[in-house]
Formats: structure tokens, sequence, C-alpha cells
């Protein structure tokens, strides 16, 4: 991608690389600089491992619980989910149209609070 240029990214296309062709539930679909945006179609149960950069959910369609930390939070289409860096979270009783763009930013070890 070069400097100033724009880019859409479309969802049906983005879904219809999903399941990967070794059955990966997310796929990368936009990356410039630090900026990673995936889009991810979970089956079954959540494995995730914390991550080491932030990341935002933005969920396009299902509905569940995020889990982060001690926190527990029902979501819907249209919400946004944050997980700061290294902190475990995942989806439960996520529907089986559950599907969320996610996008990874900034630094190994996740941004700094402002003090």
């Amino acid at each position: 991608m070069s400097p100033g240029e724009s880019a859409k990214i479309d969802f049906v296309a983005a879904l219809r690389r999903l399941p990967g062709p070794l059955g990966e539930t997310n796929v990368v679909v936009f990356e410039h600089g630090s900026l990673v945006i995936k889009l991810s179609q979970l089956r079954g149960v959540d494995c995730q491992q914390p991550h080491s950069r932030d990341e935002i959910y933005f969920v396009a369609q299902g509905s569940g619980e995020f889990v982060s930390g001690a926190s527990r939070q029902s979501f819907a289409p249209k919400d946004v989910l944050f997980a700061a860096a290294g902190i475990e979270h995942r989806f439960e009783n996520f529907t089986e149209d559950f599907a969320v763009w996610v996008i990874f930013y900034g630094p190994e070890g996740g941004e700094a609070d402002p003090d």
C-alpha cells in the first residue's frame, strides 16, 4: 500500500475466506504499519491466549458474552470491545453466526496509559 492510499475492506468477501484451508477461524484483511485488521468467525469454543498487543473488537454479527479479566459483558452487533495486551480474554456463549473484526495496533506490550 502506498502512502496516502485508501482501502475498503469488504465484510462479505472477507467472510467467504473463512474457514481457511486448514480450518483457520480468522483471516488478515489489512495491514499498515503497526495496524493489523482481521476478520474472525469462531466455532464452538474460543481458546485464544492473551496477545502481546492491544486489541479492539468490532462485532459485525451475532451476540454472546465477552470475558476480559474479571469482567463479563454481553455483546451484540455494532458493539466495540477492548482487550489490553497481556490480559486473558475470550468470547463465550456466542451465536453460530458470530463474526468480529479484530484490530491489533501499537507496540508489543501495549500502549501506556496516560498519567
